[in-house]
């Protein structure tokens, strides 16, 4: 084995044994591979796109009956994510047993926007919809929804820290499993389109006006919203994938701007290339939080400047949105089908798409061009960066096991 890295005798090694993913680029592992490393995908493409950039317009059907009063598109997307890998979780129930199987999902919109409909029909009606329950907008619902349909008794429950919230669930999933109350655990994000958090960035002005976003350019101008998610099963049952190190950090700088001088972001960063024990902090590819904002480009890019400025990175933001709360475990699923042999063959790296005018305030990055491949096959090892508002961040570190 080449891989430049070992595992950590101190915990246990987590295995991402099966992966489902939906957004914008495809409704499952395969169409969202294809656009990632097959398509081709320019500046250009994008931005000539018609309709809403980041809105997801595969068809989502009903919850089935026994479930309607979980009802929300947060949850029939999370639904549709669960069907892709619902004969490897019946395999770990019938295993352990539904007692020992978590739940652990980020999200920061939940069932919102099934709210905003039932207050305008109070609004007009007085009175409220006969189908509307606060469950089906409760921050919980995700987790609570998945552990009902799948007969779970283990822990569920959501972690909301805003654009961290999916990454940070990977640190808690650990956590479930080390202290042996699971022997596998369920775990990813979600966030679907609301007007609520729509005008709460219009409000900071942190939306561009012209989708897609554009990272890292001297245009940039701001976010554009997605929705979307992935769902990860979480083990000690070894697969292909693994999770070699885990950062958080809570540096509370500023309500929305982050620390221009990086330092909680670089903490969590050096925390999980620590636990990875990376060899001179050898990767293969970098997939940066990478917003589009002023303040979040200007402050990764002089963090990876300074971490590992010859690395490949990229962020994709353009292609998928800003999916907010489910972000982190989006692009840990674009680490995961990147590294998997089978979903990635030729180990072609996720794009960096913007317009190519870089902004000659921050540091020139290596960022990777649509077609471009892994230089070094001997280093299966990639980052993920997550920084929310607050201050709060997190970094993964994915790696390929033969």
């Amino acid at each position: 084995m080449n891989l430049l890295w070992k595992s950590q005798t101190d915990r246990p090694e987590l295995f991402l044994n099966a992966l489902g993913v939906l957004t914008v680029l495809g409704k499952n592992k395969s169409e969202t591979a294809r656009a990632l490393f097959h398509a081709g995908v320019d500046w250009e493409q994008l931005s000539t796109q018609q309709g809403t950039p980041g809105a997801v317009t595969t068809p989502l059907p009903p919850l089935p009956a026994p479930f309607q009063h979980w009802n929300s598109r947060n949850n029939r997307l999370l639904w549709q994510l669960l069907a892709q890998i619902k004969p490897d979780v019946e395999a770990v129930i019938r295993q352990y047993g539904p007692e020992r199987i978590g739940v652990v999902i980020g999200s920061s919109t939940s069932g919102m926007k099934e709210g905003e409909e039932a207050l305008r029909h109070f609004r007009q009606q007085q009175r409220w919809p006969s189908d509307f329950h606060y469950r089906q907008q409760e921050l919980g619902a995700p987790a609570l929804f998945l552990a009902d349909a799948l007969g779970l008794e283990g822990p569920a429950y959501v972690v909301a820290t805003a654009c961290s919230s999916s990454a940070k669930i990977f640190s808690t999933a650990r956590r479930l499993l080390q202290s042996t109350l699971c022997d596998a655990v369920l775990v990813g994000g979600v966030d679907t389109l609301c007007r609520f958090t729509a005008a709460g960035f219009q409000a900071i002005e942190s939306l561009t006006p012209a989708p897609p976003c554009n990272p890292f350019s001297r245009n940039r101008q701001g976010i554009h919203i997605g929705e979307g998610g992935a769902l990860f099963l979480v083990s000690r049952d070894p697969a292909p994938i693994v999770l070699l190190g885990i950062g958080e950090s809570s540096d509370a700088h500023h309500i929305s701007a982050p620390d221009p001088a990086a330092l909680g972001a670089s903490l969590a960063v050096q925390q999980a290339l620590n636990e990875a024990n990376l060899a001179d902090n050898r990767l293969c590819y970098v997939n940066l939080h990478g917003t589009a904002t002023r303040l979040n480009d200007a402050m990764e890019s002089r963090l990876v400047h300074q971490l590992y400025p010859d690395t490949p990175c990229g962020s994709t933001k353009a292609l998928t949105g800003h999916t907010l709360g489910a972000a982190g475990a989006i692009e840990a699923a674009i680490l995961w089908l990147s590294l998997h042999p089978k979903w990635n063959p030729h180990r072609v790296l996720p794009p960096h798409v913007w317009d190519g005018e870089a902004d000659p305030a921050l540091p020139a990055l290596p960022f990777v061009q649509s077609g471009e491949s892994l230089r070094d096959h001997r280093s299966l090892v990639m980052i993920s960066h997550s920084f929310a508002f607050g201050g709060s961040n997190c970094a993964l570190v994915l790696g390929y096991r033969p």
